[in-house]
């Protein structure tokens, strides 16, 4: 399950946010979103859990729990939308 994470401190790295997610399960990626130009991050990334039961309980449980600081927003990341070509 690919799940949505916002609302991170910008201090977070991916590693972290690994670390936070495997406490409820195997996490087989966990990534923070940064800007393509400064490296700096955008306070929101994505990490995927390949058994469901986990990542329900891991979003359950880290929704609005608090993560360096800040409460995070935890929830299944919706498919993006088809980008037009012209």
């Amino acid at each position: 399950m690919n799940i949505f994470v916002a609302s991170l401190n910008y201090g977070v790295t991916s590693e972290e946010l690994q670390s936070v997610f495997e406490a409820y399960g195997e996490v087989s990626s966990a990534r923070v979103i940064t800007d393509r130009d400064s490296g700096r991050s955008k306070g929101f990334g994505f990490v995927e859990m390949p058994n469901d039961d986990e990542a329900k309980a891991a979003i359950e449980e880290l929704n609005d729990a608090s993560v360096k600081g800040r409460n995070i927003v935890v929830k299944v990341a919706e498919d993006r939308p088809e980008r037009k070509s012209f």
